[in-house]
């Protein structure tokens, strides 16, 4: 173990120079309501492309994979892997279009709220700021832990130093600041994700080794063919996919992209690293339980490895990357939210001016850390949270971007749709009271009551929402250009 002074003190230091950096960047230049928001057309590809890793990969890579590979094995992974890739992908597709059609748009609240009136406004506005809270509280929660566990650091020293210093030059610097301190991680998150690797692979003497006593005693993780892996996987995809569609961080670095071709590449290529680095650091889980080391099912299996095999200068690597990693998603997730908000504070009150505008989004950012920081400190788990939020993104997700292409879907569809998708999807969601919250199936693993739980919510929605197409009539077909004559910049 690390000395829990060390710990907090370094927790200190790097939190504190990524905070002053972020500052001291934002303050070279002048800063603008649009710059705090989107930083619009401020990024090539390259910069599109560290943003968006640093981003995406956050504290859970180090957590959520390895604890997925200790019950769920290599195929989970795999499609863990997809899943984290899967919007990347589809915002190639999607984030051009809506570039197109809402050249001066913010956020994904913006296009909902004019494209499907003020029910399915509130209701994807709810659902992000939801989500998105739920993710940063797993994201403190989870960094919390895995310092207890190497240096037994206090859960609250953590994240409250953690959360404090992100939220600082958050909220000063706006996402010019987060792209800015992203950059900088992705720099570093990169090779230290490798090395911490390397290292947990060679104190394990090698990956032959360290996969043996697996192939002798629990093959079934290394098995394509296991079945509660294959099931685990295809949730992952369905939820990961659809929840991100609502992630306003992504949302931001659409608009932040300088050109569709940035765009595209930026995406493309976060979309092919993610997956790699999801499935080496899975297979670490896997690896711990080949060396019986740690709790089946701990979202900390990987930090309980290379706390019992690997030497302190592999345990302050780990420290160091988790710690960049935290903060490079904590930032975009703080930004996000605020964004969302303020974005619609200037439609519902225009008498606000940029200034005003720009005092919320720094208090909702602040104000934001501190519950998070709160449920950090208890230790809870959100997992069952964060599960809840991916079915509602599952059931939301057609309705919500199906309007982006077909004119006749209208807003009381796209309601209707969600609703439909969502009351399905609840009915078949698992609680720890019954396998189902109707209790119609008895005997039935986890895995399998997630998929089917997915599984109804989506294509319940996507099936109602193509039926009231083809019901609607052509006189009600909405038109494209309202989206870029209502939706204007923000005046300063």
């Amino acid at each position: 173990m690390i000395d829990s002074t060390v710990a907090i003190l370094i927790t200190a230091i790097v939190a504190a120079a990524f905070a002053a950096a972020g500052v001291a960047y934002v303050r070279r230049g002048s800063l603008s309501i649009e710059d705090y928001l989107v930083a619009r057309g401020s990024t090539g590809s390259t910069v599109a492309t560290a943003t968006l890793v640093a981003s995406v990969i956050g504290a859970w890579v180090l957590l959520s994979p390895a604890e997925a590979g200790t019950w769920a094995g290599l195929v989970a992974l795999i499609g863990y892997g997809i899943g984290q890739a899967a919007p990347l992908v589809a915002f190639v597709f999607v984030g051009p279009r809506m570039r197109r059609l809402m050249p001066q748009g913010h956020s994904l609240t913006e296009y909902v709220k004019h494209r499907y009136g003020p029910a399915m406004h509130l209701f994807t506005l709810g659902l992000i700021v939801f989500y998105m809270f739920v993710f940063l509280s797993a994201e403190l929660t989870g960094i919390a832990k895995a310092f207890e566990l190497l240096a037994g650091t206090n859960l609250w020293i953590t994240a409250l130093i953690i959360g404090l210093l992100t939220a600082g030059y958050t909220a000063y610097g706006g996402l010019r600041a987060s792209i800015f301190t992203d950059t900088v991680q992705f720099v570093m998150i990169l090779p230290l994700l490798l090395i911490a690797f390397l290292a947990a692979v060679s104190y394990l003497d090698g990956i032959g080794d360290a996969l043996a006593p697996i192939r002798e005693d629990s093959a079934h993780l290394l098995s394509l063919t296991h079945r509660p892996g294959i099931e685990f996987g295809i949730t992952l995809i369905i939820a990961i996919l659809a929840a991100n569609m609502f992630h306003q961080g992504f949302w931001q670095r659409v608009y932040s992209s300088r050109d569709d071709t940035s765009l595209r590449r930026g995406f493309a290529i976060s979309g092919a690293i993610v997956v790699p680095v999801i499935i080496l650091m899975g297979m670490l889980g896997i690896m711990a339980v080949g060396r019986g080391i740690g709790l089946a099912d701990s979202p900390v299996a990987l930090f309980w490895l290379v706390r019992e095999i690997a030497p302190t200068w592999v345990l302050v690597t780990v420290l160091l990357l988790a710690l960049m990693l935290v903060m490079s998603s904590l930032d975009t997730l703080l930004n996000g939210i605020a964004s969302a908000v303020v974005t619609d504070l200037s439609g519902f009150r225009p008498n606000i001016n940029a200034a005003g505008l720009l005092r919320s989004s720094r208090g909702i950012t602040v104000v934001l850390i501190l519950p998070a920081i709160l449920i950090a400190s208890q230790g809870y788990s959100v997992l069952y949270l964060f599960l809840i939020a991916d079915m509602v993104c599952a059931a939301a997700v057609f309705p919500v971007f199906w309007g982006l292409y077909s004119k006749r879907f209208s807003g009381g569809a796209a309601v209707a749709s969600s609703i439909a998708g969502l009351v399905g999807g609840i009915l078949f969601f698992p609680t720890t009271a019954a396998p189902y919250l109707t209790g119609w199936i008895i005997d039935i693993d986890w895995a399998t009551q997630l998929v089917v739980s997915f599984g109804v919510a989506t294509g319940i929605s996507v099936i109602m929402g193509l039926a009231l197409t083809a019901l609607a009539r052509t006189s009600s077909s909405f038109d494209f250009a309202r989206l870029s004559d209502e939706v204007r910049l923000i005046p300063e």
